[in-house]
């Protein structure tokens, strides 16, 4: 069926959405047949976000772990930071051909509003990006660079305050302004064709891990590991490994700080199947279908629901769901820094996180490929928190007694 993945996927939205979303699938299918689009999304992917992003060897890592070769897909190296600036030009191009002159974006971490932000600037869009209370308060550089670059941002104060809230805020202003707005859903995840069309364009991430892999070593990975949040990086690296079953792909979820609700967002232990926020997935819920809250040190991980095509993956058997503690991420982070020199987001130290526990229990034989994301940049001030980092404290404070 048409925009689904097995039970999941799916387009349930009110019914004054329908047309536009229909536009929206016509629009993304033409773009597909037009060599033109096709040309001009790689010229932008290349000459203004940067990719190819490198396939590193983690050689210190590996030597330290001694057990499995890990290479590391730096997409923190792309314009803005991150893998999201990938759809985000994908997206915006589709909007130009749809006459379209504001983008609207929802956005927990920020990597997605800022990439949003920067494509609404450079194409000559204006741009609103909805963020819940709580993540402005964690992710305040992005929100800082998001306005330096024209967007207003707008802070969600219902709800959790988190990146559920904003995407109903996106939602909402979606509705009402549908004629000349684009609303560029951030993740694989909402009604159909949101899902489809940002993994296609995230593809290209799996894409460049193979030929890297060929050119380096002329074989497949024996494991690919990813954060999943909505998953939209996930999707994008495991993709081009699908049919190759001897590859195992490895998600990996927010454990948290604890196994209660409220505590972590782990989808697959104690989420259960429902429609929200457009589409059928797995969603952390109560018995009434009332979204649970969710906790992650990241707040890209925090989202209650899980892409459709994920979702069926898992059921399928082909992906496998894994999750690690705030407390693993954090020296996951300072791991990775000392011994490869890159500080990764939080929510890319998740897989890395999983890939240090992995990698000492196999053979050096075996190769597994984790995707970085994006880079920590916007993580300073948890990072100062949770590292209890006095100097960088004293730093601010003498800054506050300036007026500064």
């Amino acid at each position: 069926m048409k925009g689904h993945f097995g039970k999941f996927g799916g387009r349930y939205v009110p019914e004054m959405l329908i047309p536009a979303l229909e536009e929206l699938e016509v629009a993304f299918n033409s773009a597909l047949k037009d060599k033109s689009f096709v040309q001009e999304f790689e010229y932008y992917l290349k000459n203004f976000a940067g990719r190819p992003t490198p396939l590193v060897f983690a050689e210190n890592l590996t030597r330290q772990l001694g057990g499995a070769k890990i290479y590391l897909k730096n997409e923190g190296l792309n314009h803005t930071g991150a893998h999201k600036i990938t759809h985000c030009i994908g997206q915006t191009l589709i909007a130009k051909r749809m006459g379209k002159t504001r983008l609207i974006a929802e956005t927990g971490a920020g990597q997605h509003g800022l990439a949003t932000a920067t494509v609404a600037a450079k194409f000559g869009f204006s741009c609103t990006v909805y963020m819940g209370e709580v993540d402005m308060v964690r992710q305040r550089p992005n929100v800082f660079l998001m306005e330096q670059l024209g967007a207003k941002v707008v802070s969600v104060s219902f709800g959790n305050k988190t990146l559920k809230d904003a995407v109903n805020a996106a939602l909402k202003d979606y509705i009402e302004n549908v004629s000349t707005t684009h609303y560029i859903l951030g993740s694989v995840v909402g009604p159909h064709p949101y899902p489809t069309m940002n993994a296609y364009f995230q593809s290209i991430v799996g894409k460049e891990v193979k030929k890297q892999l060929r050119d380096d070593t002329c074989y497949l990975p024996d494991y690919v590991i990813a954060c999943v949040g909505g998953g939209s990086n996930a999707i994008g690296i495991f993709s081009s490994f699908l049919k190759d079953l001897s590859v195992k792909l490895i998600g990996v979820e927010a454990g948290g700080k604890g196994q209660k609700i409220g505590q972590h967002a782990r989808r697959f232990k104690g989420g259960s199947v429902g429609v929200v926020e457009g589409y059928k997935s797995y969603f952390l819920q109560n018995k009434d279908g009332q979204i649970e809250k969710t906790h992650s040190i990241a707040a890209g991980l925090d989202y209650a629901g899980i892409g459709p095509q994920l979702a069926n993956l898992r059921d399928q058997k082909r992906v496998e769901f894994v999750s690690v503690t705030d407390k693993e991420v954090i020296s996951a982070v300072q791991t990775l820094a000392r011994t490869e020199g890159i500080i990764p987001a939080l929510e890319s130290a998740h897989a890395v996180a999983y890939a240090i526990k992995l990698a000492p229990q196999l053979s050096q034989e075996k190769t597994i490929v984790v995707n970085i994301s994006g880079r920590g940049d916007k993580d300073l001030f948890i990072l100062v928190e949770q590292l209890h980092d006095k100097e960088f404290y004293r730093f601010l404070e003498s800054y506050i007694k300036k007026g500064i």
